[in-house]
């Protein structure tokens, strides 16, 4: 049985990808079928051979009309209307008529299942009305014999098994479109999950490495300025690079830790930093020499996870920011707000005035070492993380000098994510 199927499956496959031999078997299939019909005389007890012999005009046009239906996946309206033609020429002049109309039944489907349902219909009533009323008004016979009305009835079912077979076509196809549709849907928001996992976690990264290596740099830079005449104010400055460098590990090591497995036992189980530690990172400014003073009237309240991530962040980039970029002597001031269902945050810092030294004496050449605002990713990474969660981030300097940045978060993450 497993060979057979195989067998019928391999012939199907070969027919489908060659439509004209097939359509060649159907004609000499349907030659065979009129001819033998032409040799039967409809009896009491059933049909009955031997008879009745067709005339030579009757053969000739059957295998005319046979021969005619192998282009009918080409031209299926042309072939029906040529086999139409040629079957009530035989049913109008034929005594008794050969069974052509046979050849206009096999047409009549061809072009309802290649046609839409209205076209369908209007055709097939056209092909019945011709073909049975040639029948019943031109032939030699009655006009209500079984030979006529069955004309009627092979039509109909003809025009109505190609529309089911064009239906069911047409039901299939977009079954499959809806699935291949569904496929490209499922890779593309695949994609675009991966995207935005890549650039959240490229923005944790930008953010711990931008705030920890610019501490290191500014207290290594003290160090080595203070190294002769302070050692003790150097090795201050060694601890504060050390601190920082841990706690930048530390970071890293739990930003990382989150492409790991879900079953890895090493995955961090520690939570994202957010307000709950802003002491802690304006602590950290504060040793790096930069004087942070910070207002908070937020009602104690615990913002989502997405949102207490993004408030801490964007202070930290901020600070960050200043802490590179502002002159000697700048000072910067945080408040932390509650206003409705949402939260501002805002970072301001003075730039410093010129004449006013820096409270931890940083060296020019320090300064230079870091890198220029234009072309950097923290700006563009806070409108990105402020945006994901549905808020609103400005910035810009100051008037009299200076820089602020004000980000406005919903207290409810659009996101969803708390975490």
């Amino acid at each position: 049985m497993t060979s057979l199927a195989t067998g019928l499956a391999r012939t199907q496959r070969w027919l489908r990808s060659h439509p004209m031999a097939f359509d060649g078997a159907l004609a000499v299939v349907v030659l065979v079928a009129m001819i033998v019909g032409s040799l039967a005389v409809s009896g009491v007890h059933g049909p009955q051979f031997g008879n009745r012999t067709p005339d030579v005009r009757s053969v000739l046009l059957m295998v005319v009309v046979s021969v005619a239906l192998v282009p009918r996946r080409r031209n299926p309206m042309g072939v029906l209307i040529f086999t139409s033609a040629l079957s009530a020429l035989e049913l109008s002049f034929g005594d008794p008529s050969a069974p052509v109309a046979m050849s206009a039944v096999i047409a009549l489907y061809t072009v309802a299942s290649r046609t839409d349902r209205p076209t369908t219909w209007r055709v097939g009533l056209l092909t019945m009305t011709g073909l049975t009323g040639s029948a019943m008004f031109f032939g030699s016979t009655p006009w209500y014999t079984q030979e006529n009305l069955g004309i009627f009835a092979w039509t109909g079912m003809a025009a109505a098994a190609g529309d089911a077979v064009r239906s069911r076509r047409a039901f299939i196809d977009a079954i499959k479109e809806r699935a291949e549709r569904a496929e490209r849907t499922r890779e593309e928001e695949a994609r675009r999950r991966v995207a935005e996992e890549r650039l959240r976690i490229a923005r944790d990264l930008h953010d711990v490495v931008a705030h920890h290596i610019a501490l290191v740099n500014v207290q290594a830079g003290v160090a080595a300025h203070v190294m002769d005449k302070r050692p003790d104010q150097a090795k201050e400055a060694l601890s504060h690079v050390r601190e920082a460098s841990r706690s930048a590990l530390n970071e890293l090591r739990a930003t990382v830790g989150l492409l790991r497995q879900s079953g890895d036992p090493e995955a961090p189980t520690e939570p994202a930093p957010g307000l709950g530690v802003l002491d802690e990172l304006v602590t950290t400014f504060r040793q790096a020499g930069l004087p942070v003073e910070v207002a908070r009237a937020d009602d104690g309240i615990q913002p989502p996870g997405a949102v207490d991530l993004a408030a801490y962040r964007i202070i930290q980039e901020a600070l960050t920011n200043v802490q590179k970029h502002a002159g000697p002597g700048a000072r910067a001031e945080v408040s932390v707000i509650r206003v409705g269902r949402t939260l501002e945050v805002t970072v301001l810092d003075d730039g410093g005035p010129e004449d006013a030294p820096a409270l931890t004496p940083v060296p020019e050449t320090a300064r230079e070492s870091a890198p220029e605002t234009e072309g950097g990713h923290g700006l563009l990474g806070m409108r990105e993380r402020v945006g994901a969660i549905g808020g609103r981030l400005s910035a810009g300097p100051r008037y009299g000098g200076g820089f602020r940045i004000q980000a406005i978060l919903p207290l409810t993450a659009r996101t969803g994510d708390d975490g």
